[in-house]
């Protein structure tokens, strides 16, 4: 590019072109030669005469000018003008380089890196040179081509939520090695990493490097920690400056599942400091609730930090057999683990039908053997819903007959009589120490000491599921710890007592390590990487570069050490990762980790982020010159006297003919039309308006979810639905109409009738709802039902049958024998079969008639059933619990079958299909 007075051109030897206008105003001047004057004695009649359509003997100046104008506009225009031009490394010549290191601490300010980039590559194009990139986070050997072809890919980057590591930047210096001479452009996320250096220097022995980095400060957010009652937060920053606050969202779901902005608190940035801290005191609940903590206004996977059971407090009841007397509390059978779980956990003391309403995550039964019926029947319901219920034996369990002969429905394995002691006076043997924890145990990796040994224990009956059901053991194989699984809850037993009278487990540290192990406990810090060996954790949800968490897919799991101690990338990428019912966060920003901003040397130049764009001008010059000729057409006209006679209109026509694309469009199309094109794009479901807005609304909300349905499960994928008016709209373009009845909706004028018995004659369909069902059987026996035969007096419809077992409604597309809605009743009336319509042998339909049933009649209020909010949630409540959402689920079906039905006719009925029918059906 060539900078003339501050103006770039692309291509400025089209500029010589403007020598030439001087020569063309001598041209356009230049004055024809006089005339020879001869005498003619008839002129003396034309004196007197004044002609209306003069010519000038000269060219006015002005005109001329105008002319020169316009000339030199377009000479200009096709030089390539630009405005605010920029040079730089992408106006050199050879390839060049796009170095990004693409990690989250660009992420917030990503856009502005894209449009800065996009405005490298237009130079690039300009000058024909070569493009490739290199991003640091995910290296990659560069593939040089077109920078027009690279910017149609602009979009697909994006940035990691990890920093390029050390085997990042040996694997791109390996690179560079392998390739021929180039410059760098390098964007820079303004933070320091190792082999960065070594990386500048590689770049540099091939080229010339230019650095664009943005100049705002970067911050990061520190996991939460919870501690004496209240959270914990750190916020730094690279650059220690002025004082400044920053405010921190504590992102959550609300009661109803949805996400909201909790809490929030405020953090301040002393003068000179890099560091801030905030504090948030919150109830557990509402702590429960909390998923992560975000700085406000930033937008990256560093600003974010996600939580896990560290911040959430269990809640545990404990209930023991008997309150030991003061004095005797080391023989309480809830001692010790009061003291295991109180740095870790919210105790709850009572009764199992006082904490039972609390909905504790777990349960302790010390000792407790027979519980009766009235307490049984709620635990298990309990369990079943989730719950962890964890009981240790004791002299009464010993001694009761539980779970003896059938396993007990709250214990998992069934129980020798008497227990069993190994290592008192009257026994034989040596008290048993514990068996190394197999790789299938939740305890598989803890170090087990050799003090921890079992002289007492019930003993567990031999049973076919005995041995998947052992989580520990002892020495001996004899089993020590049991768990069974109830639906999504457990129940696990320790066959020792909760006290150091059968065992010194619970004296130990593993005692503790076990109860986190079976997230009976969550850790007020973060695990070590020894505290996680032998433990495989799944990835349940990973974060992206800017902090947004979606689906692990089938990512797969890692080890607990290389969870803590491993660098994120690729193989570790940052998110919430699962192990039984213990959750842990993997976070970008550790709590040791810091901010050190990124330094260049002097000979590298720095650009920020914020460089004025270059301004192409050559199509305002064109589109200006355009504007000169018109004007000069205009005044040519005026100057000969032809502007203002009969031609006027043929010339105001051809001077606003590149005017008339802009207002054509605008003006050609009728709403008539409008609607036509809406309705008939795609395939349209639509209910006719009633004057009752609830009703209209509800009504277009069920379609909606219906339209959602089938576009989900089905090869039909309908428009949104449409609200029909009977007296002015086209009824042809829909192939069903869905009519809610209320009682005082006006009824339709003898035109709109018309229409509907022409509707209904060319194969559309009305479903007809009185949404009713809950009140009323079929029939006018309410007012809905007196209002349906009202409106439907004047209609054309044939005799009428409930809708049979065999019709190709209960087959078009599921298999169905109900129809409910938001109400369940089977009275659905539909056209009659044919007088001759009979079963042939073998089939297990009649053989109905081959059309569309014109209409059909329920009461079940199909669209509020279907109604779905703008989010895809339901709008109305169906039912109670799993039978209302098994309610909900069959209305779809049957919205779908009727859509099928409408669309393809009685197809199922073709003998093609009585094979497959016949054996879904089980004939």
């Amino acid at each position: 590019m060539t900078v003339l007075g501050g103006i770039g051109f692309t291509a400025p030897w089209l500029l010589t072109a403007l020598l030439a206008l001087p020569i063309l105003w001598l041209i356009l001047r230049a004055v024809p030669p006089a005339p020879i004057r001869r005498r003619f004695p008839g002129v003396a009649l034309l004196l007197g005469l004044k002609d209306d359509e003069s010519v000038s003997d000269r060219t006015p100046w002005w005109l001329l000018l105008l002319r020169i104008l316009a000339v030199a506009a377009i000479i200009i225009g096709l030089a390539g003008p630009v405005l605010n031009p920029q040079q730089d490394q992408a106006e050199g010549d050879g390839p060049l380089l796009m170095v990004l290191d693409g990690s989250w601490a660009g992420a917030t300010r990503w856009t502005e890196q894209l449009e800065v980039i996009e405005a490298q590559l237009t130079k690039a194009s300009r000058a024909e040179r070569p493009v490739g990139f290199l991003v640091l986070s995910r290296p990659d050997e560069p593939s040089f081509q077109s920078a027009d072809v690279w910017r149609t890919r602009l979009a697909g980057f994006a940035p990691a939520p990890w920093q390029p590591s050390e085997q990042d930047i040996d694997r791109s210096v390996e690179i560079m090695a392998g390739l021929s001479d180039f410059d760098t452009l390098w964007f820079s996320d303004a933070l320091d990493y190792d082999g960065r250096e070594t990386l500048l220097d590689a770049l540099q022995a091939r080229g010339a490097v230019e650095v664009y980095q943005t100049a705002a400060n970067v911050l990061a957010i520190a996991p939460a920690v919870y501690e004496n009652n209240v959270v914990n937060l750190s916020v730094s920053r690279a650059i220690p400056g002025q004082e400044r606050e920053v405010i921190i969202q504590a992102e959550g779901r609300d009661p109803a599942g949805n996400a909201r902005i909790l809490a929030t608190a405020t953090a301040t940035f002393g003068t000179g400091e890099t560091t801030a801290a905030a504090e948030l005191s919150l109830p557990s609940e509402l702590r429960a609730r909390i998923t992560g903590f975000t700085i406000a206004g930033q937008r990256s996977a560093g600003a974010t930090t996600l939580v896990d059971d560290g911040l959430r407090r269990r809640e545990v009841a404990l209930i023991g057999s008997d309150s030991a007397e003061e004095g005797l509390q080391l023989l309480s059978p809830l001692h010790y683990i009061e003291q295991a779980l109180i740095p870790t956990a919210d105790l709850i003391d009572g009764s199992i039908a006082d904490v039972l309403p609390a909905n504790p995550d777990v349960i302790v039964l010390a000792d407790v053997a027979t519980l009766s019926e009235a307490e049984a029947t709620p635990l298990l319901e309990w369990i079943d819903a989730g719950g962890m219920l964890v009981r240790f034996a004791g002299p009464r369990v010993a001694a009761s007959d539980i779970s003896r002969y059938d396993e007990d429905p709250l214990m998992p394995v069934r129980l020798r009589a008497g227990g069993r002691s190994v290592g008192g006076a009257m026994s034989w043997g040596e008290p048993k120490s514990l068996e190394a924890f197999k790789d299938t145990s939740p305890f598989f990796g803890l170090t087990i000491p050799d003090d921890v040994v079992v002289t007492a224990q019930v003993v567990a009956q031999p049973d076919p599921t005995l041995a998947e059901r052992v989580i520990a053991s002892l020495s001996d194989g004899t089993p020590l710890v049991t768990r069974k699984a109830v639906g999504p809850g457990q129940i696990v037993l320790f066959h020792v007592t909760a006290t150091a009278e059968w065992s010194t487990l619970p004296l130990s540290g593993l005692f503790v390590e076990m109860l986190e192990r079976l997230a009976v406990s969550s850790a007020a810090a973060s695990p070590e990487a020894g505290d996680l060996e032998g433990t495989t954790w799944t990835p349940l949800r990973v974060m992206d570069g800017y902090g947004v968490l979606s689906d692990a897919g089938n990512l797969p799991g890692v080890d607990g050490p290389a969870l803590v101690s491993a660098p994120a990338g690729p193989a570790m990428q940052p998110g919430i990762y699962g192990n039984g019912d213990r959750r842990l966060a993997r976070n970008v920003f550790a709590a040791e980790s810091t901010l050190t901003p990124a330094a260049w040397p002097s000979d590298v130049p720095v650009r920020g982020l914020a460089v004025a764009p270059e301004q192409p001008i050559a199509g305002w010059l064109l589109s200006l010159s355009i504007l000169l000729l018109l004007a000069d057409v205009v005044a040519s006209l005026a100057l000969s006297g032809r502007l203002l006679n009969r031609n006027s209109a043929t010339v105001g026509m051809i001077l606003a003919l590149p005017f008339v694309p802009l207002a054509l469009p605008a003006e050609a199309q009728s709403d008539a039309d409008a609607f036509a094109l809406a309705a008939t794009a795609e395939v349209t479901l639509a209910h006719v308006i009633t004057g009752n807005a609830q009703v209209d609304e509800i009504a277009a909300a069920g379609l909606n979810g219906l339209s959602d349905t089938l576009f989900f499960r089905t090869s039909v994928e309908p428009a949104p639905a449409t609200a029909v008016n009977l007296e002015t709209d086209e009824l042809a373009f829909f192939p069903i109409l869905y009519w809610p009845i209320t009682p005082d909706q006006p009824r339709p004028s003898t035109e709109a009738y018309a229409k509907l018995n022409d509707y209904l004659r060319s194969g559309g369909l009305i479903l007809f709802d009185t949404r009713d069902a809950d009140i009323a059987g079929f029939g006018a026996s309410s007012p809905n039902g007196r209002k349906l035969q009202d409106l439907a007096a004047p209609l054309d419809i044939p005799p009428l049958e409930p809708l049979p077992s065999d019709h190709v409604l209960t087959r078009t597309f599921y298999l169905l024998q109900d129809f409910p809605g938001r109400h369940m009743s089977r009275d659905v009336w539909v056209e009659a079969a044919p007088p001759d319509a009979e079963q042939i042998e073998g089939m297990p339909f009649r053989n109905l008639n081959d059309g569309v049933t014109p209409v059909v009649i329920g009461g079940n209020d199909w669209a509020a059933a279907w109604a779905v909010r703008g989010d895809g949630s339901p709008l109305l409540p169906v039912g109670r619990g799993f039978s209302g959402e098994r309610q909900r689920e069959l209305a779809y079906r049957f919205g779908v079958n009727l859509i099928m039905h409408v669309l393809t006719g009685n197809y199922k009925s073709d003998q093609v299909h009585v094979p497959a029918l016949l054996d879904r059906l089980g004939q």
